[in-house]
């Protein structure tokens, strides 16, 4: 219960200081309770709507997507290398497991999504660096190899090939374990800028977390949205700096935190996923 309220208590002060005014920030600091509650932080934020509103349906795009095949390939790969009888089994783990340890450098990463790929200013960009993750697949792997092999020896003497055992049998049995590995690339997906950083450059494909982190770098990039949206005469001078980049944090985390509770029950049951006994 204490651990849960050290982690729910700094949400709460940003909600908190999205809804106090600067003013009252400079003069009293932060406080969990605001002197007066304001909305001029979210005024501001909405007097654009097009550019939340298209970030927010880019991220959850990208999500949705990146999270489904990304489930799904990792889930293949470590279904594989998790049978017993498959004969490259030690092979195919280590290169795998080598792939943890070093990585091919960002420069050779950018020409090959750019030259070879040819994934620049598109939403693959942000999908297909996040689709296989080295980590995941071990933690599957370690999770279906403790599914018996009689199980799958069965259902081939009742006629099931590969394909129908791998959805019909093993996925149905595995749902804790995708379900909380399925949050877990989620998470990724919505809170990843970087690769759109480097790739993306056509405003409209700009996601929700690229979003935020230009403003928490300069409240200035908001001011030229504006203008490029037709409202030169929006005065900004008094813009809450601070509050608006709390209203982008609570705008940003709170989709997630919605979602989160329809997948607790699997996430607790999923916590020791691929564990394995002393």
């Amino acid at each position: 219960m204490g651990l849960s309220l050290l982690m729910v208590i700094p949400f709460i002060l940003v909600i908190s200081i999205s809804f106090t005014s600067e003013a009252s920030l400079a003069r009293n600091g932060y406080r969990f309770v605001p002197d007066s509650f304001v909305l001029t932080a979210y005024r501001y934020i909405f007097k654009v709507p097009e550019v939340i509103v298209r970030s927010y349906g880019v991220t959850a795009l990208v999500t949705l997507i990146g999270t489904a095949a990304g489930l799904l390939m990792t889930a293949m790969m470590a279904y594989t290398i998790s049978r017993p009888d498959y004969k490259y089994k030690n092979v195919t783990s280590f290169y795998v497991f080598f792939t943890m340890l070093f990585s091919g450098g960002l420069v050779p990463f950018y020409m090959l999504m750019t030259q070879y790929l040819h994934a620049k200013d598109t939403l693959w960009a942000m999908i297909l660096p996040g689709l296989m993750s080295a980590w995941n697949v071990m933690i599957l792997r370690g999770f279906f190899a403790k599914t018996p092999l009689e199980i799958i020896e069965s259902a081939k003497m009742d006629g099931a090939r590969e394909w129908r055992i791998f959805f019909t049998i093993i996925i149905p049995l595995s749902t804790p374990a995708l379900a909380t590995i399925g949050l877990l690339v989620a998470f990724g997906y919505w809170n990843e800028w970087f690769n759109a950083l480097l790739f993306i450059d056509t405003p409209s494909l700009v996601p929700l977390q690229l979003l935020l982190v230009r403003m928490l770098n300069s409240m200035e990039l908001l001011t030229q949205n504006l203008d490029q949206l037709g409202i030169p005469d929006l005065d900004v001078s008094q813009f809450p700096t601070m509050s608006a980049r709390m209203v982008m944090v609570v705008l940003a985390a709170g989709p997630m935190m919605m979602v989160f509770p329809f997948f607790q029950r699997y996430f607790v049951q999923g916590l020791t996923v691929g564990s394995l006994k002393g």
